[in-house]
Protein backbone atom coordinates (compact mmCIF):
# COMPACT_ATOMS: atom_id res chain seq x y z
CA UNK A 1 0.00 0.00 0.00
CA UNK A 2 1.69 3.60 -0.67
CA UNK A 3 2.34 5.83 2.00
CA UNK A 4 -0.29 8.41 3.43
CA UNK A 5 -0.09 11.82 3.28
CA UNK A 6 -1.37 13.56 7.04
CA UNK A 7 -2.96 17.10 6.34
CA UNK A 8 -5.14 19.33 8.33
CA UNK A 9 -8.72 19.92 7.21
CA UNK A 10 -7.69 23.41 6.29
CA UNK A 11 -4.76 21.67 3.84
CA UNK A 12 -7.18 19.62 2.36
CA UNK A 13 -9.56 22.27 2.04
CA UNK A 14 -6.27 23.96 -0.15
CA UNK A 15 -5.46 21.23 -2.20
CA UNK A 16 -9.13 20.63 -3.28
CA UNK A 17 -9.15 24.94 -4.21
CA UNK A 18 -5.98 24.81 -6.41
CA UNK A 19 -7.12 21.48 -8.30
CA UNK A 20 -10.74 23.40 -8.85
CA UNK A 21 -8.80 26.57 -9.87
CA UNK A 22 -6.42 24.40 -12.61
CA UNK A 23 -9.12 22.72 -13.52
CA UNK A 24 -11.96 25.29 -13.97
CA UNK A 25 -9.87 28.31 -14.66
CA UNK A 26 -6.60 27.54 -16.16
CA UNK A 27 -6.91 24.76 -18.24
CA UNK A 28 -10.08 26.62 -20.32
CA UNK A 29 -7.94 29.55 -20.46
CA UNK A 30 -4.58 27.44 -21.76
CA UNK A 31 -7.18 25.95 -24.18
CA UNK A 32 -8.38 29.89 -25.44
CA UNK A 33 -4.85 30.47 -25.88
CA UNK A 34 -4.39 27.97 -28.01
CA UNK A 35 -6.98 28.30 -30.32
CA UNK A 36 -5.78 31.73 -30.49
CA UNK A 37 -1.87 30.95 -31.19
CA UNK A 38 -3.33 27.87 -34.01
CA UNK A 39 -5.62 31.23 -35.48
CA UNK A 40 -2.04 33.41 -36.15
CA UNK A 41 -1.20 29.85 -38.63
CA UNK A 42 2.37 28.32 -38.76
CA UNK A 43 2.91 26.63 -35.85
CA UNK A 44 6.90 25.81 -36.29
CA UNK A 45 7.76 29.23 -35.17
CA UNK A 46 4.37 30.65 -32.78
CA UNK A 47 6.48 31.75 -29.41
CA UNK A 48 2.21 32.05 -28.56
CA UNK A 49 1.89 28.88 -29.30
CA UNK A 50 4.60 27.19 -28.17
CA UNK A 51 4.57 29.36 -24.63
CA UNK A 52 0.56 28.42 -23.97
CA UNK A 53 1.90 24.46 -24.69
CA UNK A 54 4.45 24.80 -22.16
CA UNK A 55 1.99 26.20 -19.42
CA UNK A 56 0.09 23.38 -20.57
CA UNK A 57 2.33 20.70 -20.05
CA UNK A 58 2.56 22.20 -16.33
CA UNK A 59 -0.86 22.88 -15.47
CA UNK A 60 -1.56 18.86 -16.38
CA UNK A 61 1.52 18.52 -14.64
CA UNK A 62 0.22 19.79 -11.24
CA UNK A 63 -3.59 18.38 -12.02
CA UNK A 64 -1.65 14.69 -12.02
CA UNK A 65 0.40 15.44 -8.85
CA UNK A 66 -2.81 16.79 -6.83
CA UNK A 67 -4.80 14.20 -8.06
CA UNK A 68 -2.40 12.03 -6.52
CA UNK A 69 -1.52 13.01 -3.00
CA UNK A 70 -5.39 13.50 -2.71
CA UNK A 71 -6.10 9.65 -3.04
CA UNK A 72 -3.10 9.45 -0.24
CA UNK A 73 -4.92 11.67 2.38
CA UNK A 74 -5.08 11.26 5.32
CA UNK A 75 -6.83 13.72 7.69
CA UNK A 76 -5.29 14.81 10.95
CA UNK A 77 -7.60 14.52 13.88
CA UNK A 78 -7.41 17.94 15.30
CA UNK A 79 -9.85 17.39 17.72
CA UNK A 80 -7.27 16.33 20.09
CA UNK A 81 -5.23 19.15 19.00
CA UNK A 82 -6.23 20.35 23.11
CA UNK A 83 -5.61 17.07 24.58
CA UNK A 84 -1.86 17.47 23.60
CA UNK A 85 0.25 16.01 26.24
CA UNK A 86 3.16 15.16 24.03
CA UNK A 87 4.65 16.84 20.33
CA UNK A 88 2.79 15.05 17.52
CA UNK A 89 1.11 15.68 14.66
CA UNK A 90 -1.41 19.02 14.80
CA UNK A 91 -0.10 20.14 17.38
CA UNK A 92 0.67 23.66 18.01
CA UNK A 93 4.31 24.14 19.50
CA UNK A 94 5.76 26.76 21.66
CA UNK A 95 9.59 25.99 21.60
CA UNK A 96 12.69 27.98 23.41
CA UNK A 97 15.63 28.16 21.39
CA UNK A 98 18.28 27.64 24.12
CA UNK A 99 21.40 28.84 22.05
CA UNK A 100 19.69 31.99 20.35
CA UNK A 101 17.43 32.41 23.99
CA UNK A 102 14.37 32.82 21.29
CA UNK A 103 10.86 31.57 21.86
CA UNK A 104 9.10 30.22 18.40
CA UNK A 105 5.80 28.81 18.17
CA UNK A 106 4.57 26.65 15.36
CA UNK A 107 2.29 24.18 14.23
CA UNK A 108 3.07 20.46 13.19
CA UNK A 109 1.71 19.90 10.19
CA UNK A 110 2.28 16.97 7.03
CA UNK A 111 4.76 17.91 4.26
CA UNK A 112 2.45 19.29 1.49
CA UNK A 113 1.53 22.08 3.74
CA UNK A 114 4.24 22.82 5.47
CA UNK A 115 4.93 26.38 5.10
CA UNK A 116 7.87 27.47 7.59
CA UNK A 117 6.89 31.60 6.90
CA UNK A 118 3.56 30.92 8.20
CA UNK A 119 4.85 28.64 11.07
CA UNK A 120 3.74 25.15 10.05
CA UNK A 121 6.66 22.69 9.89
CA UNK A 122 6.75 19.55 8.30
CA UNK A 123 6.64 16.26 10.41
CA UNK A 124 9.33 15.03 8.84
CA UNK A 125 11.81 18.35 9.69
CA UNK A 126 15.00 17.77 11.70
CA UNK A 127 13.59 20.03 14.27
CA UNK A 128 10.01 18.13 14.88
CA UNK A 129 11.89 15.18 14.43
CA UNK A 130 13.45 15.83 17.72
CA UNK A 131 10.48 16.61 19.17
CA UNK A 132 8.41 14.16 18.81
CA UNK A 133 7.00 12.69 21.59
CA UNK A 134 8.51 14.94 23.80
CA UNK A 135 6.39 16.46 26.49
CA UNK A 136 6.12 20.07 27.83
CA UNK A 137 9.70 20.77 29.78
CA UNK A 138 11.67 18.16 27.86
CA UNK A 139 14.77 19.57 26.44
CA UNK A 140 15.84 17.84 23.17
CA UNK A 141 18.58 18.56 20.69
CA UNK A 142 18.06 18.67 17.05
CA UNK A 143 20.78 16.57 14.82
CA UNK A 144 21.64 18.83 11.93
CA UNK A 145 25.17 19.43 10.70
CA UNK A 146 25.67 22.03 13.76
CA UNK A 147 23.49 20.96 16.21
CA UNK A 148 21.65 22.53 18.91
CA UNK A 149 18.31 22.30 21.71
CA UNK A 150 15.18 23.71 22.25
CA UNK A 151 13.01 23.41 25.22
CA UNK A 152 9.30 22.23 25.24
CA UNK A 153 7.46 25.09 26.49
CA UNK A 154 3.74 24.46 25.76
CA UNK A 155 1.99 21.99 23.86
CA UNK A 156 -1.59 22.93 22.28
Amino acid sequence: MSERIPVTQAGLDELNRELRQLIEVERPDIIEDLKAARAQGDLSENADYDTARDRQARVEARIRELEATLMKVELIDESKKTKHKNVGLGATVKIMDLEMDEEMTFSIVGSVEADPDKGKLSNVSPLVQAMLEAKIGDTVEVNVEEPYKVKILDIK
